[in-house]
């Protein structure tokens, strides 16, 4: 039976992961910020994080999705920056994923599956960029950059590391007119993963499969 650390498990888009991935006979592990969560981790919090690594020592895990991640502060321009907002977009969407990344790379090597994903976004794109929403999409961009260097510093121990986009989806992020619904995202999504390969290490991809530009 594979395994799935999922992070960001109490709603939305990892909400459903874990629901699909256990309805397909993975055992799966989903974490939350709350207090009474079985799993809890706030991914900011470095003793967290190394709690929960310790506690998982010896579990082998097939796919480690990153998944935890705010939007912050929606609306900022020059001149009306809101710089401890950023910094907290930051520390979630990049330096948690790092910090989860760590921690966990023995387990995910000790795995048969050996994947890392990570949830970014179109958005991330600077190919794509539109100018907004400036914080978002720059804690995306630097976890998309995290995926790359990754990448090609665990290919000698076999562990593939993606970025995925979920598309548009309609969660509390993406809002009530997102054209995906979550079902269809992270079922989706789990096709990208399954079909994964050693060539599709560090790559950026949509939740349909198809390439994003960098």
């Amino acid at each position: 039976m594979p395994t799935a650390l999922i992070t960001g498990a109490g709603r939305g888009l990892g909400k459903e992961l874990v629901r699909q991935y256990a309805a397909e006979g993975w055992k799966v592990i989903g974490t939350e910020r709350k207090e009474n969560a079985e799993f809890r981790l706030d991914v900011t919090k470095h003793e967290d994080v190394s709690r929960l690594a310790k506690r998982l020592k010896g579990e082998p895990i097939d796919l480690l999705f990153c998944n935890a991640g705010i939007t912050g502060r929606k609306g900022m321009t020059p001149g009306s920056f809101d710089f401890e907002s950023w910094e907290e977009i930051l520390r979630v969407n990049l330096l948690g994923a790092a910090a989860v990344a760590e921690a966990f790379l023995d387990h995910v090597a000790a795995s048969e599956h050996r994947t890392i994903a990570m949830m970014s976004s179109r958005l991330g794109s600077i190919a794509e960029s539109s100018g907004m929403p400036l914080p978002y999409a720059t804690s995306k961009a630097a976890l998309n950059m995290l995926v790359k260097s990754l990448a090609a510093t665990l290919a000698s121990r076999g562990i593939i590391v993606v970025a995925l986009s979920p598309g548009w989806v309609r969660t509390d992020m993406g809002g009530a007119q997102a054209a995906l619904s979550p079902e269809q995202s992270v079922r989706g999504l789990r096709k990208v993963i399954a079909g994964l390969g050693k060539a599709d290490s560090g790559r950026f991809l949509s939740y349909d499969g198809s390439p994003i530009l960098w």
